[in-house]
């Protein structure tokens, strides 16, 4: 098994003469005790925070100036030399002795959403979570709708309510239809879901008419987090007919404090599943020089028990599609963009990304320490957690995203 490494850490040999190697160091935006009101970059390292603009200014780096932003957005605007410029230099920065004075402790600090959310998409992407739904929903006709294998599947989000993991989730109120009733209800939705995703953070933007094509990816992919898209199912069945996911979907979208570089993230790439049939020649990623799936493991519990261990190595639609998808119509792409997953769902039962999966609508309830559950109740807490392979054996792990649900 891989070693344990959280966060930073590569483990002795990395280098000659044992050093130990950061090889992660995730981004993020931090205050402290004795100054609340000043939002700071920092970076991770063990359980430490590292205060890159102060150190940068400390050692002369050319890059202070992007770093001494409340954001990480003018740093992801910067482009990708510039990412892996900064990278190297907190790569070194973290094995001086003088570092010491502008590292924070981890359980002093708050941390805040860390870089302002332009657009938000959210795709349909897992074949296995797709599939159970059409089963879920339409048990006599086909599980998949006949575009599905076409292209990714899709929808636009509300980027105001994208939040930072930690902060409450207050159950959403909406209409909703009982199967047997005439008409609708208005009132807290009885159907709170969660949904487990990994989603990916723009930067460098894209000018108007400009197609992404799948090789450009880490010219525009800043990184990656850990996402919960929570789920009002009742509300979501009773809207969605013509147009798709609306109020049921738009009341919150939590996601990790750390964002994952994406260099950090070479070790785990994999090929995805063969595509049948092939797709269009923008989505045909098979001579692509690396392969577009990421071995991405993830965990979610509810209220501290596991409940699904859904693998992201098992994605039909990659990332690189995803963009590609996303502006071959010309559509712009932002820094501070941000598009996920969808649920990410393996193909056991024990793999499925969301409690209407899980529990198959209500109709087999979870046993958990608590009691039975078909969909979330007030108190719940949800965490997602993930890790991926990193250099020499080691572990990247993810920065974990948690929510609590609280009385409409």
């Amino acid at each position: 098994m891989p070693q344990q490494d959280p966060f930073d850490l590569a483990g002795a040999g990395g280098q000659a003469g044992g050093e130990r190697v950061p090889h992660h160091l995730p981004y993020g935006v931090f205050t402290t005790p004795d100054e609340p009101g000043r939002r700071r970059i920092g970076v991770r390292h063990g359980d430490r925070v590292l205060d890159v603009h102060t150190a940068a200014t400390a050692l002369g780096s050319p890059h202070a100036d992007i770093l001494a932003h409340p954001t990480l957005n003018p740093l992801m605007a910067a482009g990708r030399p510039v990412w892996q410029a900064v990278r190297s230099s907190v790569t070194t920065w973290v094995g001086y002795p003088a570092i010491e004075p502008f590292l924070h402790p981890l359980d002093r600090v708050t941390l805040h959403l860390p870089f302002e959310v332009a657009d938000y998409a959210d795709f349909y992407s897992s074949e296995h979570h797709a599939t159970n739904v059409g089963r879920i929903f339409r048990p006599q006709g086909a599980a998949l709708p006949p575009n599905w294998k076409h292209l990714p599947i899709g929808y636009h989000g509300r980027a105001g309510t994208v939040v930072v993991s930690g902060t409450p989730v207050i159950r959403p109120a909406g209409q909703r239809r009982a199967a047997d009733s005439p008409g609708p209800v208005f009132g807290p939705t009885q159907r709170l879901d969660i949904e487990a995703e990994v989603a990916f953070v723009v930067g460098t933007p894209s000018r108007p008419g400009e197609r992404v094509p799948l090789a450009d990816f880490p010219e525009h992919v800043f990184g990656v987090c850990l996402l919960n898209d929570w789920s009002a199912r009742d509300i979501q069945s009773w809207e969605y007919l013509p147009l798709g996911p609306f109020l049921g979907k738009s009341f919150a979208t939590s996601v990790s404090p750390w964002i994952t570089p994406l260099d950090a993230l070479d070790a785990a790439r994999v090929a995805p599943p063969v595509r049948d049939p092939e797709p269009l020649p923008y989505l045909d990623d098979r001579a692509e020089p690396e392969p577009g799936g990421f071995d991405i493991r993830l965990a979610v519990t509810v209220n501290g028990h596991t409940v699904a261990e859904p693998p992201f190595s098992t994605m039909y639609w990659t990332a690189a599609q995803q963009l590609a998808h996303l502006t071959v119509n010309g559509a712009t792409l932002r820094t501070g963009d941000l598009f996920a997953s969808g649920t990410v769902s393996g193909p056991e039962p024990h793999q499925r990304g969301c409690l209407l999966e899980l529990t198959w609508d209500g109709r087999e309830p979870l046993d958990l320490p608590g009691g039975k559950r078909t969909y979330l109740e007030d108190g719940d807490e949800v965490t997602i957690s993930g890790w991926a392979p990193g250099p020499e054996g080691t572990r990247i792990i993810l920065g974990e995203v948690t929510g609590r649900v609280v009385a409409a």
